[in-house]
């Protein structure tokens, strides 16, 4: 009998959450626990690449949450297709074995056009008009009007922004156990990112932030019972959290440091708002949670020395790395920024450049992750008043990214069997390597 893996990508979740957790501790209680420190840089979409290749961003490419394209001068921001991970992942190795076993992977970033035999991944309609049309990507293309007929239509309002809730979390776990009635996939990859909200908005010590792990728990207890039930009995289950939040109380805007150097330049858009320049910029700053990749103009070694200078010993940042200094975290990938900027622990880093607000873009001021040049992660609050988003950078209490350097920056790793891995503590590029022992590979 072919083996069944279900690997569950829970960012946020900390060994201590267990604790108010009944239905994950119940299938985790005769397996393994260790430690799981992500690797630099402790956000999403490296991470998942990290434990899906086995290989570290220098050499599977993300690098980031977004990309830079010097060529063409454009940022892209959470829409890349899979082809952007330079190495195979998991399922591309099962695809092939000789026992063809297959994969469905949900809702994971960058899985667009994966080779996993069965996919679903938000990827909703843009109208001429500018508004979008709720949608999923999937494999195959019509599993999503099935799994629309009868859930009803992916809510990605609750997804991600200020209406983030367990709603989201909700839908993904029941399509899931829909394709694995229907698909019994031998290896079941789902991204359950209910943790990620309230830890941001208020905290990850919060009261809403505990309420969250109850939310979740019993959402999973509905997952384990369904795909239990599905596959006929029970898989593997590996529970990975891509990362842990820490409490923040400070925030930095690296872009308004190299504006007022003389490094980054703005045009105006048809609104009268700013818009990076960035055919005029000398250096700019994408930036992600704790950390963000500065991209000098023809890597002119003077500008980066001078961008390095600017931000050594400046409140806010604990690493400056240029060059060849990127290495330290194997971070030295054609992709990365001339200059790599790191936050303290207590602090994040925010993509504003405007030194006005009545100057800020219109998409600052809405849920537009597409647009910013950065990560927003005010986007989880809202003015009620305007019913626009702040630009109130100090509303957020939690942050990740920053180098995994303590226990409580690190995550879990759970399974439901024993003997599947040792104490610990593991590395999120050994995830693969367990994931394809289990097949025996």
């Amino acid at each position: 009998m072919k083996p069944n893996v279900v690997l569950l990508s829970v960012p946020g979740l900390r060994a201590k959450d267990l604790a108010a957790m009944p239905n994950l501790a119940r299938l985790a209680s005769v397996g393994d626990r260790a430690a799981l420190m992500p690797s630099f840089p402790c956000v999403t979409c490296p991470v998942q690449a990290n434990m899906t290749t086995g290989q570290l961003p220098v050499r599977h490419g993300v690098v980031a949450n977004g990309f830079y394209y010097r060529d063409k001068r454009e940022v892209e921001m959470w829409t890349a297709w899979n082809d952007c991970i330079e190495k195979e992942q998991i399922w591309d190795v099962l695809a092939q074995h000789p026992d063809g076993f297959t994969s469905a992977v949900w809702f994971p970033l960058h899985s667009k056009g994966a080779e996993a035999d069965y996919i679903c991944t938000p990827a909703p309609i843009h109208n001429p008009d500018g508004s979008e049309s709720l949608w999923c990507y999937t494999r195959p293309t019509e599993l999503y009007g099935e799994l629309r007929d009868a859930l009803g239509h992916f809510p990605l309002q609750h997804f991600w922004g200020p209406l983030a809730n367990i709603k989201s979390t909700s839908w993904i776990v029941d399509s899931a156990v829909i394709a694995a009635k229907k698909f019994r996939p031998n290896f079941f990859y789902l991204y359950l990112p209910h943790l990620d909200y309230a830890a941001q908005r208020t905290g990850p010590d919060s009261d809403a932030a505990i309420k969250a792990v109850a939310e979740l728990d019993e959402v999973l207890g509905r997952l384990i019972d369904g795909i239990n039930a599905a596959l006929g009995e029970p898989p593997l289950w590996l529970i990975a959290s891509e990362y842990a939040i820490v409490p923040v109380d400070h925030v930095t805007y690296p872009n308004r440091v190299l504006r007022e150097a003389g490094l980054l330049a703005v045009r105006e858009d048809e609104s009268g708002g700013e818009l990076i320049d960035f055919e005029a910029s000398a250096a700019w700053a994408l930036v992600d949670h704790q950390f963000s990749h500065v991209f000098v103009r023809d890597e002119d070694a003077a500008v980066i020395a001078r961008v390095a200078e600017r931000f050594r010993g400046r409140e806010g940042f604990d690493e400056v790395l240029a060059g060849s200094q990127r290495a330290r975290y194997d971070m030295d990938h054609e992709r990365s920024g001339e200059v790599i900027l790191i936050s303290t622990r207590n602090s994040w880093q925010q993509y504003y450049y405007w030194l006005d607000d009545a100057r800020a873009p219109k998409f600052a001021r809405t849920v537009d992750i597409h647009r910013k040049p950065g990560y927003d992660p005010v986007e989880l609050h809202v003015d009620l008043t305007t019913r626009s988003i702040p630009l109130d950078a100090t509303l957020v209490k939690g942050s990740h990214g920053a180098p995994a350097t303590s226990e409580d920056q690190c995550g879990v790793l759970l399974s439901s069997r024993p003997g599947t891995f040792g104490a610990g503590p593991l590395k999120d590029t050994d995830v693969a390597e367990l994931v394809l022992a289990s097949f025996g590979l």
